[in-house]
């Protein structure tokens, strides 16, 4: 039994070295590898500034930031050189409403283009405490990481339960000493608490972020400017009550100029995740569309422990249709766009059945152009919007979202031009991530150690 013991311990010794020389491996040394100066050569760059393509460019990305940009910038001895002809440069995309937290996700993310997020809660100690500061000093794969720390008045939705004002202050001191830049503010809250949230984060430096309150209205939430609205359909909760005969009856079209005027007078941001809602649309009532999920290709990059709850989750089992609400969000999307409210894409993934991180960005996108957007539109949702709203809510951190000098250097290559056919951006040649490069052998490989991860996980002991 000793030497067994003993046996069994210098396994665990010895498994725990090749683990750590494996991550030494892919993050220390890799990164080491890589040059500091990278030059992407005769480029057509989509800056994302304004709808237009700059053509035979080069981009410098120095210590993983952008450096320089144009057709005359020379190149200096012993920087990295990535042949763009024929090529286009755009920024990396954004999901703003993740709830992703694992380091298999991460890497998904990546593989798709994604190169920041912003989680609005309930991810895991460990990712906050430990992933997060890796990914975000590039030390794991994967985007840069926003996250919120979720707050709410009741236990009913399985949050950080605070009760009086005082102890709003103290969650948001405790979020930011933690590392969480967003508060995010959920449906139960008191109007007193709410309020001493909402103050505490904005003298903190944390941005802003929530659901339509039961007891606060929509007009007091984001009277304070700088508000991340969580949802579309949170304009039909706060500003719409439906007859007792037909409870999911839309709103009328008046709603959406009352939104619009609302949003846009309050300088408020709105998370425009179609893709979310249309896909609870389809599948409400309905458990052969979610049983048809898992043969989809893009599945079996999902966590095991989300499989299961998309099948435990009660959409399938509903009545009635959000059809007609759908079709109220798509055109409630195109208006605040129009408008000059500024929307940004999320997707809520994993946590809606049949939203996969990473992919459903692009399905997103999709959807904003279904609704009317211009791909111009729909891609600034994902890219220079986001940036946009994470500069104006927490201030201090590098700007992202343009193919711009001084811009974090987050980038997807694709072969053809993103304005003239978003698909190409789900096929990247290459994606870039705080100055590192992965090429799309290297991208692909990310994708297929999930996938084969999770088999082997899968697989029945012998």
């Amino acid at each position: 039994m000793q030497r067994n013991l003993v046996t069994i311990r210098s396994s665990s010794i010895f498994l725990k070295a090749i683990a750590l020389f494996g991550s030494l491996t892919i993050s220390s040394l890799c990164a080491a590898a890589e040059p500091d100066v990278t030059a992407f050569v005769h480029v057509n760059v989509v800056p994302m500034d304004r709808d237009r393509v700059l053509a035979d460019q080069t981009v410098l990305i120095d210590k993983g930031v952008i450096s320089a940009i144009g057709p005359d910038v020379r190149t200096p001895s012993g920087a990295r050189i990535i042949d763009g002809r024929g090529k286009f440069l755009s920024p990396g995309l954004a999901d703003m409403h993740s709830h992703s937290d694992t380091r298999e996700d991460m890497k998904v993310y990546l593989a798709t283009g994604v190169t920041s997020i912003l989680n609005l809660g309930g991810a895991s100690s460990d990712f906050i405490d430990q992933l997060m500061p890796l990914l975000n000093r590039s030390e794991r794969p994967g985007p840069h990481v926003y996250a919120a720390l979720r707050i709410d008045g009741t236990p009913d939705y399985g949050q950080l339960v605070v009760k009086t004002p005082e102890e709003a202050r103290w969650a948001v001191r405790i979020a930011k000493t933690n590392g969480y830049r967003f508060m995010k503010l959920y449906n139960n809250l008191s109007p007193a608490t709410f309020a001493a949230a909402d103050d505490e984060a904005r003298k903190q430096g944390l941005g802003l972020a929530g659901h339509h309150l039961e007891a606060v209205s929509l007009s007091r939430e984001v009277r304070g400017g700088h508000f991340l609205v969580a949802h579309l359909e949170e304009v039909i909760y706060g500003l719409f009550k439906p007859p007792e005969a037909d409870p999911l009856a839309a709103p009328p079209e008046s709603t959406i100029i009352t939104a619009v005027d609302l949003l846009r007078h309050n300088h408020a941001f709105v998370v425009a995740d179609l893709i979310t809602f249309e896909t609870i649309a389809e599948q409400w009532g309905h458990p052969e569309v979610v049983a048809a999920y898992f043969a989809r290709p893009s599945t079996k990059y999902v966590p095991f422990r989300w499989r299961l709850y998309w099948w435990r989750e009660d959409y399938k089992d509903r009545k009635g249709s959000l059809a007609p609400r759908a079709r109220f969000i798509a055109r409630l999307a195109k208006a605040l766009d129009d408008a000059g409210v500024p929307i940004v894409s999320g997707t809520d993934a994993p946590t809606i059945p049949g939203i996969v991180p990473g992919f459903s960005v692009h399905d997103n996108l999709d959807r904003l152009v279904a609704a009317g957007l211009t791909r111009f539109q729909a891609l600034s949702s994902a890219t220079r919007t986001a940036g946009y709203v994470v500069d104006q809510s927490i201030h201090d951190t590098p700007s992202f979202g343009k193919v711009q000098s001084g811009y974090r250097a987050d980038l997807i290559l694709s072969d053809t031009n993103p304005l003239d056919d978003l698909e190409t951006l789900r096929t990247p040649v290459g994606v870039m991530s705080h100055g590192h490069w992965y090429d799309r052998r290297s991208l692909q490989g990310l994708l297929d150690g999930v996938a084969s991860d999770y088999a082997v996980a899968a697989a029945p002991s012998r």
